[in-house]
């Protein structure tokens, strides 16, 4: 059957675009719908400044008028021109199980790549580094996280068939929370603090967290900044996550590290999981949705993380240490039973190290694949 990809022009193809994969997955337990709002805010010049560094345009595949795809064609100008990577970005995809539909929606992107002289293609990841990124290779019974993608097994498969490459490749894992800390553990933090002259910060309210969150992305910056897929975090792109979404952090949640100076060497973002509660809400903050969201942030046996940053100076000293009993002080005030890592680079280990003693499972995997233009 013939395929028409067409590009989104409206705000009812931009609306189509959004719930296509809400429709695909409609019966899968484990796929994690996002507010549709903040989708569509996402992906606008007027609402996300990612825009001043990047241009995307999104498109929808049909097959006798029903919409069977979606993909998002993304250059990010600020990578290309200042990093130096020849890349077109391509994200938001999703598909029947139909090798055609994912062909065709591919040739429009490396059409994109190829009239700007671009080298090679490489997805799904989204504009920057604070999108989600990483096709699902591994955990498709698993729980989606509101910071990982879904998707069920064939798109790898389909990948693969045209040629595509693995460009990187994530781990997650699902570890109990810890209920107690071994008597050694606590011995081994005191040193370190002793040792550095370390302590921790601790929050309840979010005005007295707001004056350390531009140090915490200039730290992601020094964390992450040798990994290949890094793109450094423009200052306008600070300001809109920390207006967007710091007021809806929990502060207890949220552990900070300082040496004698006052100045941040490590830190961590944990949340409730809100799978549950997105499930429920299906894409809608109202009538009710706001309130799964919140119950989620008031009561909730399991945690995710969202971000972990360490100076690559401290790493190697134990720090790590300090950041999880910091941590785990964190979950055991609220009751928190289970937890889920966000996705990390394989050879990121500085980061793994933090769960090692804590019987981890790697449950899930995930990879961006990418072929030359």
């Amino acid at each position: 059957m013939k395929i028409q990809v067409k590009e989104v022009q409206n705000k009812k193809d931009l609306d189509a675009f959004v719930k296509f994969p809400m429709n695909l997955y409609k019966n899968n337990p484990y796929y994690v719908p996002p507010i549709i709002n903040d989708e569509k805010q996402s992906m606008s010049k007027e609402h996300n400044p990612v825009f001043k560094d990047a241009e995307a345009k999104f498109f929808l595949a049909y097959q006798a008028d029903k919409i069977v795809g979606r993909i998002a064609a993304i250059i990010n100008w600020k990578e290309v021109k200042e990093q130096g990577k020849s890349k077109m970005r391509f994200g938001w995809f999703d598909t029947i199980d139909d090798i055609e539909v994912t062909k065709a929606l591919l040739a429009e992107v490396e059409k994109i790549g190829r009239e700007n002289k671009l080298e090679y293609i490489e997805g799904p990841v989204g504009f920057s580094n604070l999108d989600k990124a990483g096709l699902l290779t591994m955990g498709f019974d698993k729980l989606a996280t509101m910071v990982g993608l879904y998707n069920e097994s064939y798109y790898a498969d389909h990948y693969e068939q045209l040629g595509f490459e693995t460009a990187n490749e994530w781990v997650e894992y699902a570890l109990p929370a810890p209920q107690v800390l071994p008597e050694k553990v606590i011995k081994f933090n005191k040193i370190i603090q002793e040792r550095y002259k370390l302590s921790e910060l601790k929050f309840t309210k979010t005005k007295e967290l707001l004056p350390y969150v531009d140090e915490m992305f200039d730290l992601l910056d020094k964390t992450y900044s040798s990994l290949d897929t890094y793109v450094p975090i423009a200052d306008y792109q600070i300001k809109h996550y920390k207006e967007k979404y710091i007021p809806f952090i929990n502060p207890d949640f949220v552990n900070i590290i300082v040496d004698e100076n006052n100045k941040m060497v490590a830190f961590a973002i944990t949340m409730p999981s809100y799978s549950k509660a997105l499930q429920k809400a299906n894409g809608k903050l109202f009538p009710f949705g706001w309130w799964h969201l919140l119950q989620a942030n008031k009561k909730n046996d399991s945690a995710a993380f969202y971000l972990i940053g360490i100076d690559p100076k401290y790493q190697g000293k134990g720090v790590t240490a300090l950041i999880f009993k910091a941590m785990y002080e964190t979950f055991k005030r609220n009751e928190i039973k289970y937890l889920e890592t966000n996705p990390e680079l394989v050879e990121n280990e500085s980061i793994q190290v933090l769960w090692k003693a804590y019987d981890p499972v790697n449950h899930k995997r995930r990879k961006t694949f990418r072929r030359a233009l």
